[in-house]
């Protein structure tokens, strides 16, 4: 599983559509996300298997990086290209980007 800072996912974003799903629970999704994040909670990653593109890198946030981590590292074994985005939304928002509500 790769990894990557906010500050790289920011970049990832400005040169086009990239996947990003957020693991969090929906009331903190609801709270702020990452513009454009599809709503996914950890409890329902399983049903992403089969829904996901495989020729493209899909990037999983959730606040800090620890959830998003361990879904990130479940889809890589089956079969994903996944990045984990440390420091998750929170450190997104204390770097003062845009956010989604």
């Amino acid at each position: 599983m790769r990894s990557i800072t906010v500050h790289q996912l920011k970049d990832v974003l400005a040169q086009g559509e990239a996947l990003v799903v957020d693991v969090r629970e929906p009331w903190e999704f609801a709270e702020g996300h990452v513009p454009g994040a599809r709503p996914v909670p950890m409890s329902q990653a399983p049903t992403l298997v089969g829904t996901l593109p495989t020729d493209q890198p899909i990037y999983l946030v959730c606040a800090v990086g620890a959830r998003s981590g361990q879904v990130a590292a479940w889809l890589g074994q089956q079969g994903y290209d996944t990045v984990n985005v440390d420091g998750g939304t929170q450190e997104w928002v204390t770097a003062g980007y845009p956010v989604e509500h």
